[in-house]
């Protein structure tokens, strides 16, 4: 069993990356019924939390059915970083996580995310002024280090750990390399086989299979995965990983009918949350994904994204479900 504070994960468990404009109230909830074990926001800015911007305050919502979850934040002044933990703290998530890996410019050019990588004096600093600042754990998610010249992966986990934070969530990639070519695993591995370290560590990044999944477990040895790209449009993955470490076997891919179901509960949510309008518009990202690999589905696709009208998409998938029903996507 892994432990994060007094919250009790089950041996190896799946986490869900927190990703901007993506890890929302309705999407977890969809990963949450097929088998994510834990979940984290959408990254709040300190500042746009401590200015009461609306945007930053709604990604606070969290509801009992998720939890364990954790609320992510993410800055680069030592004030901000406290008092956006303090106000994180009064809804009361099972944890706080820290985003120091980031790698977008806008992020980056305040001095957050990746950018706390370049100075590690300064990460310890922020991560300090968190943990003073609530009774929650801290964890932190973060990458291998600025570029190739300067990862330091093994340092940050050394110092995070002794200033009091629960677990790590390692990236395989270093800012330079964005979102491009391969995440190495194998500095996550060094870092968990490191005799200092005992705090949980969690790998990220390529994970897109569950062959993949069970691969990065037995050869880097990390207490988890955190999957994120991989889940959007496709919840399942976690129970297929799962299912598949425990038995050798595949889950049945889901059907066209899974996949409709998926993609009206999740429009369906979104409006409940957000209202009709921006749960209409905010879900039309999903759609591509959850009906990757139909022929001909332009025509239905365009309905989707186009309607402002939720009796029009419901109407549209359930015309996906008739014209599709009993076809097998790979």
């Amino acid at each position: 069993m892994i432990k994060i504070g007094n919250i009790e994960l089950p041996d190896f468990p799946l986490l869900l990356a927190p990703m901007e404009d993506v890890s929302d109230p309705p999407f977890r909830r969809l990963c949450k019924l097929h088998g994510a074990d834990l979940m984290f926001s959408e990254f709040i800015s300190s500042e746009g939390l401590i200015r009461d911007a609306i945007k930053s305050r709604q990604k606070l919502d969290i509801f009992d059915y998720e939890r364990p979850v954790g609320i992510q934040i993410f800055g680069g002044d030592e004030e901000a970083m406290a008092m956006s933990s303090k106000i994180v703290s009064t809804v009361n998530p099972d944890l706080i996580d820290i985003n120091f890996g980031c790698p977008v410019k806008k992020v980056v050019c305040k001095g957050a995310g990746a950018a706390v990588l370049k100075d590690v004096d300064l990460m310890v600093r922020l991560t300090k002024a968190v943990i003073r600042s609530t009774n929650l754990p801290v964890t932190v998610k973060t990458r291998l280090g600025w570029d190739d010249n300067s990862i330091n992966i093994d340092e940050v986990a050394e110092r995070l750990q002794d200033i009091g934070v629960q677990a790590l969530s390692i990236h395989g990639r270093t800012r330079a390399q964005l979102y491009k070519g391969e995440a190495d695993w194998s500095h996550i591995a060094r870092v968990k086989n490191n005799p200092r370290i005992t705090m949980p560590i969690f790998g990220n990044g390529d994970v897109t299979s569950v062959e993949k999944a069970l691969e990065y477990k037995n050869k880097y040895g990390v207490d988890g995965i955190m999957i994120g790209r991989a889940a959007i449009g496709y919840p399942w993955i976690f129970n297929e990983i799962k299912h598949y470490a425990a038995t050798g076997t595949h889950l049945p891919k889901p059907t066209i009918e899974d996949r409709v179901q998926a993609a009206k509960n999740h429009l369906q949510w979104a409006m409940d949350w957000k209202g009709k309008h921006l749960g209409i518009v905010e879900t039309r990202r999903h759609y591509t994904n959850y009906f990757k690999g139909l022929p001909n589905f332009k025509e239905y696709r365009t309905q989707m994204v186009t309607s402002d009208e939720p009796e029009v998409i419901f109407r549209t998938f359930d015309e996906v479900l008739e014209k599709f029903s009993g076809m097998e996507i790979l």
